[in-house]
């Protein structure tokens, strides 16, 4: 079998995975910018909004930032996987970038 892997054919998000006679490209995890492998542990860089913990990209809680990052009135910080964002607390809704009372 030719290792067709040793020439890296696969786009930057993805690795390769060589098989007997022919390979194949697979995707990396969201957590990773470039990987050797499957799973976060095996990312080359941790993409934006994630960090290196213990060999693995894992996601970085902006809501527990001691920086607030959601500092309109009336609204709460949501996490999200790489990110977070910003919602009306409960009994507001959002008016025109403002949360006001419902």
């Amino acid at each position: 079998d030719l290792d067709e892997c040793a020439t890296s054919p696969c786009k930057d998000h993805q690795y390769c995975l060589n098989t007997d006679g022919s390979f194949s490209c697979k995707a990396c995890d969201a957590s990773c910018v470039g990987c050797t492998g499957e799973g976060s542990d095996k990312c080359e860089t941790c993409a934006s909004g994630y960090v290196k913990e213990d060999e693995k990209c894992t996601d970085i809680d902006e809501c527990n930032l001691p920086e607030k990052v959601c500092v309109k009135e009336n609204q709460d910080c949501v996490n999200t996987s790489g990110s977070y964002k910003c919602v009306c607390s409960e009994g507001f809704e959002d008016k025109d970038g403002t949360c006001v009372q419902t």
